[in-house]
C-alpha cells in the first residue's frame, strides 16, 4: 500500500480500459486500492450489455468511494485487433459520457508516457510494467492492474492527481 499523496482529499480513478479493465483508486483518505473487473459479454447478453455493466460499475465506485473528482485512463492509439479497438472505443465513449454527465474531469495519458514514467522506457514490456509497479510496493494480479496503478502514480506525481 502506498503512502497518502499530498492531496488526500481528492478521489482519483485511473483505468486501463479493455474487456478486463484494470483500475486503481486513490480514495479521499489517500489510500490506494486497485484491481481488475471483467466486462466480457455473457452468453445471452445483447451487444450493449458490457457497456451498461461498465456504467453501473463506475456509478458504484463513485457511490462507495467517491465522489470521484478526476479520471485518468490509458490512451491507446493503436490496437492489435479490430475487436479490441471496438471494445476500447465503446468503453471510452461510455466513460466520457458518464464523466460529462457528472461534471467529472477526465483525461487520457499516452501509453508511452505511462511506460516511460514507470520503467524509464516508452516501449516497456508487460512484465516490466508489472515489475516496476511491484517495486513501488504494489502487488498487481496482471498487466491490466499494473497499468492502472502506473497511470494513477503518474497522475499523482506529475499532475497532482487532478485532471
Amino acid at each position: 500500500m502506498a503512502a497518502p499523496s499530498s492531496f488526500p482529499s481528492s478521489t482519483i480513478l485511473a483505468l486501463d480500459l479493455g474487456t478486463t479493465t484494470g483500475w486503481a483508486l486513490r480514495g479521499h483518505d489517500g489510500l490506494i486500492t486497485s484491481g481488475t473487473v471483467c466486462f466480457r459479454p455473457r452468453r445471452f447478453d445483447g451487444g450493449g450489455m458490457r457497456y451498461l455493466r461498465f456504467t453501473n460499475w463506475l456509478t458504484e465506485i463513485d457511490r462507495l468511494s467517491g465522489p470521484v473528482e478526476a479520471i485518468w485512463f490509458e490512451e491507446v492509439r493503436r490496437h492489435a485487433g479490430t475487436d479490441a479497438a471496438h471494445v476500447y472505443g465503446g468503453l471510452m465513449a461510455t466513460l466520457t459520457a458518464w464523466a460529462e454527465l457528472r461534471g467529472v474531469p477526465y483525461e487520457g495519458v499516452p501509453v508511452g508516457t505511462i511506460k516511460r514514467h514507470a520503467t524509464g522506457k516508452g516501449n516497456a514490456a508487460k512484465q516490466a510494467m508489472i515489475d516496476a509497479v511491484r517495486a513501488r510496493g504494489f502487488d498487481p494480479a496482471d498487466d491490466n492492474e499494473a497499468d492502472a496503478i502506473a497511470v494513477l502514480l503518474w497522475a499523482i506525481e506529475t499532475k497532482g492527481g487532478l485532471a
